[in-house]
């Protein structure tokens, strides 16, 4: 498989880059301030411990998956402008393994999509240029706008992360471009996982976010995703779209919230004639006395034959915590939700009520309660409970996945420096 990580594209580059730094002035002074920028860094530590139970419908056990994700990483300090960040991770069951990791061939328990596996999670190299300008080169973390598209799919123990070339400026006052050529997708299953490996792409992604005063965030994407592995070329795709959030009025009494975004998704490169779909979504709100309520209309277009897409989202994020959307139907889905949130003595909190349909064909899936409240001790300790129910429709058109129910509960405990 072609990969765009491999120690001759990174290291290579890395070493090379070093070499030219060091010839530009060879003398004590230099090495004695690239010494100090490696040996002179940030380490850093993520415990973060979970126990995740499932009850689904259609399967007889009950999934209980008790599991440790270590995170161990090592930032050097700037030398003339340039940076480097390494990252390593290990995800593994403590005590017990009562569910399918999708790894471990419990195929009699539900799902849980943390396989043990170590690997390197993050590996780059940056460069702060002139103009606001970050230029980062290999193994990273990618996040654009709310994770829709494009995201680390952080929820999972296991993190998604990108071989990559990133390049963000802030040349233009008030605005952010961003561009990303990916040559690998390092997906939560891990590398050495025997059945869903990670995505080689040759894949372009661009993003120009804008702040427009006292109105809101304005922000212009393309998504051009090219699949390299064998059997994915059908999947290639161009996401081309429009974002705007914002809010108004005094933040410190109350305020009122928006967004509307909208884009369409075709074939791209070698993919199938049958990718035509339309992406929709409308959120109003507000905030009153530190509580949010906000109602939202999502939908991703499907025609019966094709769903629209979004392979590099952090899905978990959306259509419910469940996760009984994760792939969108090729019917498509509207989600009609509420969600209300606030923070009482520390505590964040919030509730989200879904109601799910198909876009094609204008049948029930089903509906969603998610309630979750987490919070942070001091600064180094962190927990969380949550919990999410799924209730399917029973209709003729409701198949498949969507159409059984399934209760799910976490219970999260973090430390990190």
């Amino acid at each position: 498989m072609k990969r765009f990580f491999p120690e001759k594209v990174f290291w290579g580059t890395g070493v090379s880059l070093l070499l030219s730094i060091l010839g530009w002035g060879q003398t004590d002074v230099s090495a004695a301030a690239l010494e100090e920028a490696l040996t002179g860094g940030t380490p850093t530590l993520n415990l973060r411990y979970r126990f995740e139970w499932v009850d689904q419908e259609d399967m007889e056990k009950k999934a209980a998956a008790s599991t440790l994700r270590t995170a161990l990483g090592y930032k050097t300090s700037d030398f003339m402008n340039f940076s480097a960040w390494v990252e390593f991770e290990d995800v593994r069951p403590v005590g017990f393994e009562k569910f399918n990791s999708t790894g471990n061939g419990k195929t009699q328990y539900p799902v849980v999509a943390d396989p043990e596996d170590t690997e390197i999670n993050q590996a780059s190299l940056s460069y702060a240029a002139a103009g606001k300008t970050n230029v980062i080169l290999g193994r990273q973390r990618i996040v654009l706008d709310n994770q829709r598209f494009i995201g680390d799919v952080g929820w999972r123990q296991n993190q998604q992360t990108f071989d990559a070339l990133l390049i963000k400026s802030g040349i233009i006052p008030g605005a952010e471009l961003t561009y990303a050529y990916i040559g690998n997708v390092n997906r939560i299953f891990g590398e050495h996982h025997p059945a869903n490996a990670d995505f080689s792409m040759r894949s372009h992604i661009v993003n120009i976010a804008y702040s427009v005063p006292n109105f809101g965030r304005l922000v212009a994407y393309g998504y051009f995703l090219n699949f390299e592995a064998s059997g994915l070329d059908p999947n290639d795709n161009a996401t081309v779209g429009l974002r705007l959030s914002g809010s108004y009025g005094p933040r410190d009494v109350w305020k009122l919230l928006y967004t509307a975004e909208y884009a369409t998704q075709n074939d791209f490169a070698e993919g199938s004639n049958a990718i035509d779909a339309d992406y929709l979504l409308l959120e109003g709100g507000g905030v009153v006395k530190g509580v949010t309520a906000k109602l939202s209309y999502e939908k991703l277009g499907g025609d019966g034959s094709y769903g629209f897409s979004t392979p590099l989202a952090t899905g978990h994020a959306f259509q419910g915590w469940a996760d009984k959307f994760l792939s969108t139907p090729a019917d498509g889905i509207r989600d009609l939700f509420l969600t209300v949130s606030a923070k009482p003595y520390g505590v964040s909190v919030a509730v989200i009520y879904h109601s799910f349909s198909s876009d094609h064909g204008g049948y029930d899936f089903g509906d969603e309660l998610d309630m979750v409240a987490g919070r942070d001790f001091g600064t180094y300790y962190g927990a969380s409970l949550k919990y999410a129910a799924y209730h399917a429709d029973s209709n003729p058109d409701n198949a498949g996945g969507p159409s059984t129910d399934v209760n799910k509960l976490w219970l999260t405990g973090t430390f990190r420096f």
